[in-house]
């Protein structure tokens, strides 16, 4: 795939970001404590990170419940893992689209459109928890006294913003969806053919995948597993952080972790870099008080112990279903093909 300007800006990030957190921080240090780190406990927590992927595809039978409510475990771990893979080792964050792609080659009865849509449910999902968790941490009393500045809290006012915009979106296309379509499809006629057949086949895709949140019963299984998986994940950073000797509490992984998640949103090069070790610096140095030297210790370490085990499962998957590298990172092409009439 051509690296393209999206690639090229998450490339620059992730350089600059590198850049920033290493500044005025002494390397070797930094090499100690990775070295003296309790090896048990990084160990623990990459396990139960990596194992977090399984409960993703747990969790993604219920997205997937209104298209194809049987879909085996072992095909939707096989297209999460190849969708973490993408992202880790392809440029311009095509990781939904390879996985939506691959879920499409394992079973004839999903369709590509609808499993991308049930992936932008699951995001939105994930972005509701992730901001509960952060808002929840700031709100409790063992919370730092420290002045997070203007420039933070005007993030964190976006990133409410955002979601509830997003939220009271969901609710007008659950509450009036044929008004929503057709004004939707209204102004799509104004934009080239190809580009209105896109826009108008994903919103269909879309909406077909919001069944499962017209039925109380589904939502509510789907914002458990959601609540259960950011749980599980924060407990992996909790232990990352507890053996490199960062005991700020769970409560201060749960805070990292939603930091972290939203901070890789931005672009960057394949595997986060950069943005995953900014965030925690943030997080456990700027509001935790953590030593500059143990953050990126811990950053550093928990981040490339993760990356591995992934990427190496996605790869034995994409080569079990006939795929390269080369076709999992025209994935983007392939799905926007599938959403063309």
């Amino acid at each position: 795939m051509k690296l393209g300007w999206k690639g090229w800006l998450g490339f620059g990030v992730s350089a600059v970001l590198v850049w920033w957190t290493l500044r005025g921080v002494d390397v070797s240090e930094v090499a100690r404590l990775v070295r003296g780190a309790n090896w048990l406990l990084l160990t623990a927590a990459v396990a139960v990170a990596t194992s977090g992927f399984l409960v993703r595809a747990i969790r993604w039978r219920i997205l997937l419940h209104p298209v194809d409510p049987d879909t085996p475990l072992n095909s939707r771990f096989g297209a999460v893992t190849i969708g973490f893979m993408a992202n880790n080792l392809l440029p311009a964050r095509v990781g939904e689209f390879a996985r939506a792609y691959a879920m499409g080659r394992f079973e004839s009865t999903v369709p590509v459109p609808a499993a991308f849509g049930s992936l932008v449910v699951e995001r939105i999902l994930d972005a509701l928890i992730l901001t509960l968790f952060l808002v929840g941490a700031i709100l409790t009393p063992a919370f730092p006294d420290v002045e997070l500045g203007g420039r933070f809290l005007l993030l964190l006012r976006t990133g409410l913003t955002v979601v509830g915009v997003v939220g009271v979106g969901l609710l007008l296309l659950l509450i009036f969806p044929g008004a929503i379509v057709r004004v939707i499809e209204s102004v799509a006629r104004l934009l080239p053919d190809a580009v209105e057949r896109l826009v108008v086949e994903s919103l269909e895709a879309f909406l077909d995948s919001l069944r499962v949140v017209r039925s109380p019963r589904l939502l509510g299984w789907a914002v458990a597993w959601t609540i259960g998986f950011w749980l599980w994940n924060g407990a992996s950073f909790w232990l990352g952080m507890m053996a490199f000797g960062i005991d700020t509490g769970f409560v201060s992984a749960l805070f990292t972790e939603a930091v972290v998640g939203f901070g890789v949103a931005i672009p960057a090069a394949p595997g986060f870099f950069g943005t995953f070790h900014a965030s925690a610096q943030f997080a456990l140095e700027t509001v935790y008080g953590v030593d500059a030297a143990r953050t990126l210790a811990f950053a550093y370490a928990y981040h490339l112990g993760g990356f591995f085990p992934v990427t190496f499962i996605g790869l034995w998957y994409a080569r079990s279903l006939g795929l390269s590298l080369a076709d999992v990172g025209e994935s983007e092409d392939r799905v926007e093909e599938e959403l063309q009439p």
